[in-house]
């Protein structure tokens, strides 16, 4: 998704650091942008259930169709349909080529699938939206392990702080990961009210 609007704007409105950089905007402002932003705002329940799914949205960077194909999945999954929601966008080939290491937003993880740099079980994907399957080995390709950012991966300039999570098994010095087994919404890195989507599209 190409968005004008500046990362750390975007990430004060809706409360939740997308980049690096935003998240030392919000120690120094921590409240909304804007003129009116430490002003006190009305709420209603369905605005908090909108900027809940917005947030959600906005950290795995996808348009209203994908979050809505995805709810749709995941309502057909046994159990809470909130945490399937989560586990469903988390196994994003893009979510994962940020959680692995191998990038350092969404934002660069998106861009390095799309063009190209990015295998799964050997076999090049260029869709952010692929969804990766336990046991699936996703590696940077050959002839793309020299460019920078890969470099800067290789050396953990990217690694996530904290724990790589568990279901990821993760060999930066190779430029390789792969998906051990599905996630628990529980060791999902995202801040969300999931159940407070769930009412959003249930409405």
């Amino acid at each position: 998704m190409n968005q004008s609007r500046p990362k750390v704007k975007k990430s004060r409105a809706l409360g939740v650091a997308l980049t690096p950089k935003a998240v030392k905007y919000f120690e120094k402002r921590p409240y909304p942008p804007g003129e009116h932003g430490r002003g006190r705002k009305q709420t209603s329940d369905y605005k908090v259930r909108l900027l809940e799914k917005q947030r959600l949205r906005a950290q795995y960077d996808i348009n209203e169709r994908q979050m809505v194909r995805a709810y749709e999945r995941a309502r057909k999954v046994q159990g809470k349909t909130g945490e399937a929601l989560i586990v469903e966008l988390e196994r994003r080939l893009d979510a994962l080529v940020l959680r692995s290491g191998l990038a350092r937003t969404i934002y660069q993880a998106r861009q390095m699938v799309v063009h190209g740099h990015i295998a799964v079980n050997d076999r090049k994907v260029d869709k952010p939206s692929y969804r990766l399957r336990p046991e699936d080995v996703v590696t940077v390709r050959e002839r793309s392990r020299s460019k920078h950012p890969f470099l800067v991966a290789r050396e953990g300039g990217y690694a996530p702080d904290g724990e790589t999570p568990r279901y990821l098994q993760v060999n930066l010095e190779a430029l390789a990961f792969r998906l051990d087994r599905e996630p628990n919404r529980s060791e999902i890195p995202v801040i969300c009210d999931e159940a407070l989507v769930v009412e959003f599209y249930a409405r």
